[in-house]
């Protein structure tokens, strides 16, 4: 049975049905952020500026690599930068939780694991994302915080937003949940610092390229190119929002994957990953950090980096310098 989401993206015409629905969350949402807007709800401000980055839609759209490559231009300019999320997906039965390489994906979340491994940032989990830029604070010299997803976090006050869209999925039908996958109205776009497109940009938006790095295994972290992996089939795993855009990035790399897309955060048990035969197994690295406990040496991931235009960089700073000012 198809998940909802599926003909969300297909304009499948019964989820009108689902309208009704759809016009009362979308009412909702426009109150609830009024009524910070009017002060009627009240943000908080952590003390250092703040950037979101975030969607309005729901799934993956590529926040995590963009994150990466902010946190990486931020040094580069000279600040020092912490991460704070939600920690989707994480067990703990405490929040919020600083997390550093070795945490434990399945206590603190995927995503996060990823970024403090990946960035080398401080970086605090919680759901309240105003208590986690508390203990980031406390805990580190940080002068920015970056907020991984959050838009609709509106406690959090912020100084500057970044929304993401996947180039390929776009909005899909343009509508709210459930009947669409909308978070927030479509005209939220309009009042973000920056829209940013993973894959073709539209007017205003500043695209955004993943570059594959090479495939790395989970055991020992050896290094291959992908022509490595070419001349015969590979176990392609992918528990992100849009699996196909993993499966077609490994196609037009020269490789012939056999699709095994998973639920976006999708726990891995111990042996899931274990096809019988003798095929290699290549995941995302994502995926990759929730099944290092269970690897053997059939099982790679494959990093990817972000890719965006110098004038963005220079925008975006341009944009903190007056914060800071």
């Amino acid at each position: 049975m198809k998940r909802i989401d599926e003909y969300w993206y297909r304009n499948s015409l019964w989820l009108w049905l689902l309208w009704p629905l759809s016009l009362l969350f979308c009412v909702l949402v426009l109150v609830r952020r009024q009524l910070y807007r009017l002060g009627l709800l009240r943000s908080e401000r952590p003390g250092v500026p703040v950037i979101v980055v975030g969607n309005i839609t729901v799934g993956g759209s590529g926040k995590t690599p963009l994150v990466l490559w902010l946190a990486d231009l931020l040094r580069q300019r000279g600040y020092r930068p912490g991460l704070i999320s939600r920690g989707y997906g994480g067990q703990s039965m405490t929040w919020p939780q600083s997390v550093s390489a070795d945490s434990d994906a399945h206590k603190v979340g995927d995503e996060a694991l990823l970024l403090a491994r990946r960035s080398g940032c401080p970086m605090v989990v919680g759901p309240d994302r105003v208590a986690a830029a508390r203990q980031l604070l406390a805990e580190h010299d940080v002068n920015v915080i970056l907020s991984d997803d959050g838009m609709q976090h509106y406690r959090l006050a912020r100084d500057i937003e970044i929304a993401v869209i996947d180039g390929e999925r776009r909005l899909a039908n343009g509508l709210c949940l459930p009947a669409g996958p909308l978070r927030e109205p479509r005209a939220r776009l309009m009042s973000v610092d920056f829209v940013v497109t993973n894959g073709p940009a539209g007017k205003g938006e500043w695209a955004m390229q993943l570059d594959a790095g090479e495939i790395t295994s989970l055991t020992d972290s050896e290094r291959r190119p992908v022509t490595a992996f070419s001349g015969g089939p590979v176990h392609a795993v992918a528990g992100i929002g849009n699996p196909g855009r993993f499966f077609n990035m490994l196609r037009a790399m020269g490789l012939d994957p056999i699709e095994h897309p998973f639920p976006d955060h999708h726990p891995y048990r111990e042996g899931e990953l274990d096809f019988n035969d003798a095929a290699p197994v290549l995941m995302t690295e994502k995926d990759a950090v929730k099944y290092f406990a269970y690897a053997g040496n059939r099982h790679w991931y494959l990093p990817v980096n972000a890719r965006l235009s110098e004038e963005f960089g220079d925008r975006l700073c341009a944009a903190l310098e007056k914060v800071d000012g």
